[in-house]
């Protein structure tokens, strides 16, 4: 599973402003895709329905299994992503 392409889903979301896609450790699979999602200013979305937005547009393998909404994604000094800081 590559996160770009799901993050690539998530910013076709009108409602979301950013969005980033890590891998955290897992029991059973080893390890499962977590999403942090920034939303439009005025915007609201619950997890499940940005799960079933991905679901429509990825195989279900590829949906994160969790979603985390936040206001802002850490930044590297170019204005990168920082996912080494997202856990």
């Amino acid at each position: 599973v590559y996160p770009a392409e799901i993050e690539s889903v998530l910013h076709s979301h009108p409602a979301v402003a950013e969005a980033a896609v890590i891998g955290v450790p897992h029991e059973k699979w080893g390890e499962v895709g977590k999403a942090f999602v920034v939303l439009r200013s005025g915007q609201s979305l619950s997890e499940e329905q940005l799960q079933t937005y991905l679901a429509e547009r990825l195989a279900k393998y590829k949906v994160p299994r969790h979603v985390e909404f936040v206001t802002s994604l850490p930044k590297t000094a170019i204005g990168k992503i920082d996912k080494k800081q997202l856990v």
